[in-house]
C-alpha cells in the first residue's frame, strides 16, 4: 500500500478555450483534463467567461425545449456540524492546496477491507437518499438527511469543507452536470437529480452517485438516464489487470454515440482511497492516454452524458456546473477495486 504521506499533490494548469492559464488556486472535486498533457485544469468561473448574461438568456430560451424550468440558485443554509469524535480528512483542517495526488494507491488486505466498508456505507446512504426524492422536497432537506445518516454511522461527509464546498452531498438537478449545492429549491415533478455521496470512514473514502427520477419523468429524460447507467456498467465490465485505461473512455463514448448523446469531457473519474482524488485520471471519452490497470488499485468511473451541448457553465458559487444550452445531463458513478479476476464494485449494498 502506498501511504498518504508519500503522495504529493501536483501543480496543475487550467485550460480555457485555446489558452493555458496557470494558477496556484486549489482544484476541486472532479477535474477537466486536457488530452495530451499531464494536467487537470481548474474550474472556470461563470464571471470569468464574460458571457454570463448571454448564456443565461440562451438557457431561458432553450429550457422551453427541454420541458423544465431553468435552474436558479436557492438559499443555502448554514454548514452542518460534525461531532468532534468523528475523524476528519486532512483537507478539512489543513490549508494545503487541493488537486489530484500523484501516484496510484495500492491496497493491502486491511486497505481493501476499509474500502469495502466505506463503499458499502456510501451505497447505503445513496440508496436512502434516493427514497427521499419526490416533488416538493428541497435539496437542502436531502442534504440534512444524508449528513445525519453519515455521522450516525461514525463517518465524515467527504464533500463538506473540501475546497470550501459548503454541504455534505452534491445534488445536481436537470441541466446541472455536477457539483450542485443543496439549497432551498424544491424538486418538481419531472425533474431528474443526481445525488453524489462520498463518505470518509476509518480513513478511507467511498464515492458513488446515481441519477434518480422525481415523479413523472418524460421518456426522453428516462432514456438519457438509462443509457448513462449502461455506459457505466459497460465500462466496469471491461476493467481487469493490464487493461488500458483508455478503453474506459472508448467504451463509454461508443455507447453514447449510438444514441447521439454528448459525453462531458471537462470532468473525470479518479483514484480514491485514503486520498479523495488521486491517480489514475479516468477519461470518459475516446483518448490515447497511456496507463494500465493494476491489482489493488481503486478508482471511480463516473460518466456524464447530455442531450445537447457538453460545454459547461460555472455559476458564481464556483461549484455548480450546468450545460451551456440548458439541456439535461445525467451521471452514474461507482468506486472499483481491480482484482486478479477483473473488477469489484466497492460501492454497493
Amino acid at each position: 500500500m502506498v501511504s498518504t504521506s508519500s503522495l504529493q499533490p501536483r501543480l496543475l494548469s487550467s485550460f480555457v478555450g485555446d489558452r493555458f492559464i496557470y494558477s496556484a488556486k486549489p482544484l476541486h472535486h472532479f477535474f477537466e483534463f486536457n488530452q495530451g498533457t499531464k494536467c487537470a485544469p481548474m474550474r472556470l468561473s461563470r464571471t470569468f467567461s464574460g458571457l454570463a448574461d448571454l448564456l443565461f438568456n440562451k438557457r431561458n430560451q432553450d429550457s422551453r425545449k427541454s420541458r423544465h424550468n431553468p435552474l436558479r440558485p436557492g438559499k443555502v443554509s448554514p454548514r452542518r456540524l460534525v461531532p468532534d469524535h468523528i475523524p476528519r480528512p486532512p483537507y478539512v483542517t489543513s490549508k494545503q492546496p487541493l488537486g489530484i495526488v500523484s501516484g496510484p494507491e495500492l491496497h493491502d488486505e486491511r486497505g481493501k477491507e476499509c474500502m469495502i466498508a466505506s463503499g458499502r456505507l456510501a451505497a447505503q446512504v445513496l440508496e436512502y437518499a434516493g427514497t427521499l426524492v419526490k416533488p416538493g422536497i428541497k435539496t437542502d432537506e436531502i442534504d440534512e438527511a444524508v449528513h445525519q445518516m453519515i455521522i450516525d454511522n461514525g463517518a465524515y461527509p467527504s464533500p463538506l469543507g473540501y475546497g470550501g464546498f459548503p454541504k455534505s452531498v452534491c445534488t445536481s438537478v436537470n441541466e446541472c452536470i455536477c457539483h450542485g449545492i443543496p439549497d432551498s429549491r424544491a424538486l418538481e415533478d419531472g425533474d431528474i437529480i443526481n445525488i453524489d455521496v462520498t463518505v470518509y470512514l476509518n480513513g478511507y473514502h467511498g464515492d458513488t452517485s446515481t441519477t434518480f427520477f422525481c415523479g413523472n419523468v418524460d421518456d426522453e429524460a428516462k432514456k438519457l438516464v438509462e443509457v448513462t447507467k449502461e455506459c457505466l456498467y459497460k465500462a466496469i465490465k471491461i476493467c481487469a489487470p493490464g487493461v488500458e485505461f483508455k478503453k474506459i473512455g472508448k467504451t463509454i463514448h461508443d455507447h453514447a454515440d449510438k444514441y447521439h448523446y454528448g459525453v462531458v469531457r471537462h470532468f473525470v473519474g479518479h483514484g480514491v482511497g485514503q486520498v479523495f482524488h488521486a491517480d489514475p485520471v479516468i477519461l470518459h471519452y475516446r483518448n490515447n492516454d497511456a496507463g494500465r490497470m493494476v491489482v489493488g488499485q481503486t478508482f471511480t468511473i463516473e460518466p456524464m452524458l447530455t442531450m445537447g451541448s457538453v460545454n459547461p457553465v460555472i455559476w458564481d458559487d464556483n461549484w455548480t456546473v450546468v450545460t451551456v444550452d440548458g439541456s439535461l445531463s445525467a451521471q452514474f458513478e461507482h468506486t472499483l477495486l481491480i482484482t486478479q479476476d477483473g473488477a469489484e464494485i466497492m460501492t454497493q449494498c
